[in-house]
């Protein structure tokens, strides 16, 4: 585990850090459909993604939802980093949307890192760094652009942290992730296929040429 450690999460250089992560963390197998942060709970471990996918939601009074990043191979969840530090209860759910492997790392330790490793401090600001460049789209996304433009930054961003180009979606899930409808999404995936920027299988998109 710890040459994966160091393969995954170029920012840790002490071997002391390292050893540490491998001694406190447990590694933890989910499966698509788990949640693993709930709005109203506690966090008591923070996790460090080694495969797979998270997609962190915003739910509003009515259970309307709201995508705001994925979570995905050598990244942590910022929003859990938060809230373990300031001891308070999630304002967000994090849905596992892959098959992931996860190092859990008792919230205890997160305080006492952030002075004893300058590494580990430097992962935490970078990770807050990209997740605030992301929530900054996603706002640019929702306040100056139309739905079509959304979407496409949208497969853009979910191929970008799968790895593929070949997404594997149903025209319901992404109207879920964008809180639209899949009569509209269906009929923007369609003309967006008209002009040659995607290809529509049975629940697959090919974004190769987006």
């Amino acid at each position: 585990m710890e040459q994966s450690i160091k393969s995954l999460f170029p920012d840790f250089t002490s071997t002391e850090l390292i050893n540490e992560i491998d001694e406190v963390a447990s590694l933890r197998d989910f499966e698509p459909g788990d949640v693993l942060i709930d709005v109203g709970g506690y966090i008591k471990s923070v996790p460090l993604m080694v495969s797979g996918l998270v997609k962190i939601i915003k739910e509003d009074e009515e259970g309307n939802e709201l995508l705001m990043y994925y979570m995905a191979p050598g990244q942590t969840c910022t929003v859990s980093l938060t809230c373990c530090m300031s001891q308070r209860r999630s304002e967000i759910k994090a849905i596992v949307e892959e098959p992931s492997k996860m190092l859990m790392i008792p919230i205890q330790y997160m305080d006492e890192w952030m002075i004893k490793y300058r590494d580990w401090k430097n992962f935490v600001m970078n990770n807050y760094r990209s997740r605030f460049e992301e929530l900054f789209q996603t706002i640019d996304c929702i306040a100056f652009h139309k739905l079509d433009e959304r979407l496409v930054t949208y497969l853009k961003t979910k191929s970008t942290a799968k790895g593929t180009n070949v997404l594997q979606a149903t025209h319901q899930d992404i109207a879920y992730d964008l809180n639209s409808s899949r009569e509209v999404i269906s009929r923007l995936l369609k003309q967006l296929e008209k002009e040659g920027r995607i290809k529509l299988g049975r629940n697959k998109i090919d974004v190769s040429t987006l």
